[in-house]
């Protein structure tokens, strides 16, 4: 599968949430401070992402 959500530690040492398509980050949240954070944003975003609206402003 090409598209997966990657949690990685940042420079500070905080946890964050990446979607990757193959190798290229599309989109990565906020760093965090525990790993079960970062998962909580993944689920999120799956659970709130498919009927969020696009603001084209």
């Amino acid at each position: 599968m090409a598209h997966k959500f990657v949690i990685e530690q940042n420079k500070a040492g905080e946890y964050v949430a990446k979607f990757k398509y193959n190798a290229e980050t599309i989109f990565w949240t906020e760093g965090y401070t525990s790993k079960a954070s970062a998962k909580n944003a993944i689920e999120s975003i799956l659970k709130n992402g498919p009927d969020a609206p696009v603001d084209e402003g």
